[in-house]
């Protein structure tokens, strides 16, 4: 399985080539997160329903904090292969691995022990609170699994291969889809079900990628001595990592604050947001995958010294992603009710999913943007500006906005939604203005090709 070399040769079609597995990894991604509610709305009660949508919130936002710090991995790894590092290569990946096992087993002790504090925190419906705290600590639970199977995405995407983080989804996928059906389904479990068969899969496409990453081919040489903390490279993982984990974070708090708005105005309205959330993991698919190839092309091109490269990759992907944002607008907004009935055969709860998604409809023509731009400053190790940027959209606009709708009467979801669009208007400006000052530095990087390292 062979490693993509950025810094040569044409930008469009090396991209889209690296692009199209991580938009296949994320397919799956969201499928399989899907299958849980999916399976659940065909086969258990509203209860069951509202209780995998609000225990998947509060474990998404937990495996994003960790995915947004793995970021850090696929940054400093892609720099080292464009600098030609293998050593060092190899000694940040032992520290990795053992960096990531000891935030996994902190992860899963406190989420075992608070998963009834969560599930309160989020205004769980008084009718699926024993079922969001069982989803929650079982997810907890398998903590370690749900890790290692993340970050082995991130190492990858970092050494320019994208097909393995795609099996190992793909993997996981089938597993989870099938255990759905046997557990919940079958043995009629409900979310309990539900949240075992994600951990099981887990955990099996865990050790089956392990054994076939053993056959692949790595651009450096690694060994097992390397396996142990480098303080300047945990220094290192943590400066670039911290800014991404805490942006995502409170990223995710503000979306979970929004769903706790929704989920107090009773349990058709959570049920129904849940279902909208589901269908939004995937008519975000393009911009997302374009922000995750883009930090691995442009950090390649960084390490290289070569951030003339990494600019026209920006604009290749902007071009690319809003052209298929297009088309994620007219199946959200004009066909919403046919995307929820996917996921749900309460016809209450497919219409106040249909009127949510409208408003995300909006937002997917910003985000085709405003993703890329994200995916380019955290190639370049602007990390920071990242964490700035998705702080103020948050806190500043999602959020006051969310809740300054809900007060409005008749209570409208679509209304509450138009607080997703307002904050990535107000990010993608941030962006704009801040490329002003990036491309001065990027003309000083290019004068001065021996200063390739951005952090």
């Amino acid at each position: 399985m062979k490693q993509s070399c950025f810094t040569e040769g044409k930008i469009l079609g090396p991209l889209l080539k690296f692009t199209v597995p991580v938009l296949f990894a994320l397919f799956l991604q969201s499928l399989y997160g899907a299958a849980d509610l999916m399976i659940c709305g065909q086969f258990a009660s509203s209860a069951d329903v509202s209780a995998v949508s609000t225990g998947s919130q509060i474990m998404s936002t937990l495996t994003n904090v960790v995915a947004g710090f793995s970021m850090a991995v696929t940054v400093l790894l892609g720099q080292a292969i464009g600098r030609k590092e293998e050593e060092e290569a190899g000694r940040l990946m032992g520290t990795v691995i053992l960096l990531f096992a000891i935030i996994a087993a902190v992860l899963a002790v406190l989420v075992m022990v608070f998963a009834g504090s969560l599930a309160s925190l989020m205004n769980a419906p008084q009718e699926a609170y024993t079922q969001t705290v069982s989803y929650v600590r079982i997810c907890g639970a398998g903590m370690i699994f749900i890790i290692a199977y993340n970050l082995i995405g991130s190492i990858f995407r970092g050494l320019g291969n994208s097909k393995m983080p795609l099996i190992s989804v793909a993997i996981a996928c089938v597993l989870n889809i099938l255990g759905d059906i046997v557990l919940v389904s079958g043995f009629q479990m409900g979310a309990a079900g539900a949240a075992i068969a994600t951990v099981a899969a887990q955990l099996i496409s865990v050790i089956l990628s392990l054994l076939i990453i053993r056959k692949v081919h790595l651009p450096f040489a690694f060994r097992r001595d390397q396996i142990r903390l480098d303080i300047e490279k945990v220094k290192r993982i943590i400066f670039l990592g911290i800014p991404i984990a805490l942006q995502d974070l409170l990223v995710s708090i503000s979306f979970l604050v929004i769903l706790s708005i929704v989920n107090s105005l009773g349990l058709v309205a959570s049920a129904g947001v849940g279902v909208a959330e589901k269908v939004c993991g995937f008519i975000m698919l393009v911009p997302s995958a374009f922000s995750q190839s883009m930090s691995a092309f442009v950090a390649q091109n960084i390490g290289a010294g070569k951030p003339d490269r990494a600019v026209k990759s920006l604009r290749c992907g902007i071009a690319a992603s809003f052209a298929a944002g297009v088309c994620m607008f007219y199946l959200a907004y004009f066909h919403g009710t046919l995307l929820a009935e996917i996921f749900s055969k309460d016809p209450e709860v497919v219409s106040a999913a249909a009127d949510y998604l409208r408003s995300y409809g909006i937002d997917c023509l910003l985000t085709a943007v405003f993703f890329c731009f994200v995916g380019f400053y955290n190639g370049m190790g602007k990390t920071r500006f990242v964490m700035i940027q998705g702080i103020v959209g948050a806190f500043l606009v999602r959020i006051p906005v969310s809740w300054y709708m809900s007060r409005l009467r008749p209570v409208s979801l679509f209304k509450i939604g138009l607080a997703t669009p307002c904050s990535s208007i107000v990010q993608l400006i941030f962006c704009l203005v801040y490329m002003i000052f990036v491309k001065k530095e990027l003309k000083k990087m290019e004068l001065s090709p021996s200063h390739s390292e951005v952090l």
